[in-house]
């Protein structure tokens, strides 16, 4: 026997239950140079360009300008939703490069790009003076490692009228891995991100455009980067838009039983994965085809619809 439907007391079949509201807010970040970001409708991704010679996954392949800039153009054709141009590397343990060195690696990457993608540009640096030449050179967003720790660098940010991403790390790269203890790490983190964001405010600069990062893999251990995972809608409740960069990272290696970073896409896009779920605004990647491919099935479970077509209903 076939089990019949159920039925409420009118005899009618009850009605599908409406799907869930997205959770995520949808709103506007404004960027550098006039240009603005719908953020929330569904997870952007944010695709990494290391033009170093060191970073700790692809240094070295795109550290000239035509191999980073070509990079970058990959990286959007595969659906990135802005580009992140980097000049230093922050691995654990990297040394600290000069002002001068940062700027020469990354400006004609940037004076490149511009004009020839549609899609927002990032500068990742700590250095108040190289954040102003990349604005200059086209850039729309500063990626700070330092969480806009210097006043210098709030200050360009202000006076440049860009967006910027506050991002949590204790230490510097050199050291930042020595000592990972936490008595509390979601909440050192979120009180930081608070205090940071409202440093930046109090300076002038205005709330949409500021965008909070919990620094998975800066200073934390494998246990405290799985806990800030989880711990995501935690720091959304701070109410800024919310992007997380756990790509090819080293936790992910030691979850997997100590793979080497060549060996951990599928954990990257998993844990990308995670953070869209967890209600992560943009994730920051360096493999952007398969993350963009993983995202639309995470935000259509997340809100119910996929990007761009109705998701069909069984009958």
């Amino acid at each position: 026997m076939t089990r019949s439907r159920a039925r409420s007391a009118s005899g009618k079949a009850p009605e599908k239950m409406a799907a869930s509201p997205n959770p995520r807010t949808v709103r506007t970040l404004r960027l550098g140079h006039g240009r603005v970001l719908p953020i929330g409708a569904r997870t952007l991704v944010m695709g990494v360009v290391n033009a170093t010679p060191d970073s700790f996954f692809d240094g070295g392949r795109f550290a000239t300008v035509p191999a980073a800039v070509d990079h970058a153009l990959r990286l959007v054709s595969e659906g990135a939703d802005l580009v992140d141009v980097g000049g230093e590397s922050t691995r654990p343990g990297a040394r600290e490069v000069s002002a001068a060195e940062e700027l020469c690696r990354v400006v004609p990457v940037l004076e490149s790009l511009r004009g020839r993608v549609k899609v927002p540009i990032s500068i990742d640096t700590r250095k108040p003076q190289v954040a102003e030449a990349a604005i200059r050179a086209g850039a729309d967003l500063v990626n700070d490692v330092e969480g806009l720790g210097s006043p210098a660098m709030r200050e360009v940010v202000r006076r440049e009228g860009v967006a910027a991403v506050i991002m949590h790390m204790r230490g510097a790269p050199k050291d930042m891995q020595q000592d990972t203890r936490y008595d509390d790490v979601v909440g050192e983190v979120r009180d930081f991100l608070r205090q940071q964001a409202l440093a930046a405010e109090h300076m002038g600069i205005p709330h949409d455009q500021l965008v909070i990062d919990p620094g998975i893999g800066f200073g934390k251990s494998v246990e405290g980067n799985l806990e800030l995972l989880r711990s995501l809608p935690e720091l959304r409740s701070l109410g800024y838009p919310l992007m997380v960069g756990a790509s090819r990272k080293s936790f992910l290696g030691a979850l997997l039983g100590g793979v080497p970073t060549e060996q951990r896409l599928g954990a990257s896009v998993a844990a990308a994965l995670a953070a869209s779920l967890g209600g992560a605004d943009i994730v920051r990647v360096h493999d952007v085809a398969p993350t963009v491919e993983a995202l639309k099935v995470a935000d259509a479970v997340r809100s119910g619809a996929s990007r761009g077509r109705p998701v069909p209903s069984d009958p």
